[in-house]
């Protein structure tokens, strides 16, 4: 697979220059997928969707919700590891420092609360892992990176909510961990639109390739057994 190599396809599409100009300094080059991916499947879960406490009333957390699902399904139908992830914080938010001062809401993640529940679908199937975590990236204070490199994974497809807050760390702590980051344009979710274009735009320059869904599931498709 070749991800969609161009700046102009990481956000909303617009053509202003800025693929030129980043390109032309040394930015948005492409790492390109590797031998064995894995899917990250982020923080998606009941407080974003419909009726949550950080739902946009836009329908663009159900729409990435809905890519997700099909990626998951690629991944599993490829035999390829599925590792989700969630918040869960303690009782008063005691285990959250300074993140619980900046965002009072995180409270919706305490433990207990109805609104960590993942959807009926992407969820967890018997046998694939849960990564608890209390800050924005999967990886920090977590397993996540020994998790995958014990299965050999070398690449991560990255999806999940939100995109200008824990897909972005996690695709950052991705390629900081030596792993290939693939995000999935269509696959995030943010609150804001321009939030999640311009995230998808920066982390396209810098730190990830941005890949469309489509990209993604033919990736996958390469690695499922000929019928």
């Amino acid at each position: 697979m070749e991800p969609s190599g161009s700046q102009a396809g990481a956000g909303d599409g617009a053509d202003d220059g800025r693929a030129e100009d980043y390109a032309s300094v040394g930015f948005a080059s492409r790492i390109g997928p590797g031998a064995a991916p894995a899917v990250v499947v982020v923080d998606v879960c009941r407080a974003y969707l419909a009726g949550g406490p950080f739902s946009d009333g836009q329908g663009r957390f159900e729409a990435a919700r809905a890519s997700a699902a099909r990626v998951v399904a690629a991944a599993r139908s490829a035999g390829r590891p599925v590792v989700f992830t969630r918040v869960v914080l303690a009782p008063g938010l005691h285990d959250a420092g300074w993140f619980a001062v900046k965002v009072p809401g995180l409270e919706a993640f305490e433990e207990g609360s109805e609104w960590i529940a993942c959807p009926p679908d992407p969820a967890p199937l018997p046998g694939e892992t849960m990564v608890t975590k209390q800050y924005a990236s999967a990886f920090f204070g977590t397993s996540l990176a020994s998790t995958l490199r014990a299965s050999g994974v070398d690449t991560t497809i990255v999806v999940g909510f939100s995109t200008s807050g824990c897909v972005r760390a996690t695709a950052l702590d991705a390629l900081q961990h030596g792993f290939r980051p693939l995000v999935v344009r269509e696959a995030c979710g943010d609150r804001d639109a321009a939030a999640h274009d311009q995230n998808l735009f920066d982390l396209d320059a810098k730190y990830a390739d941005v890949v469309s869904e489509s990209d993604a599931l033919d990736y996958l498709s390469t690695f499922q057994e000929p019928a």
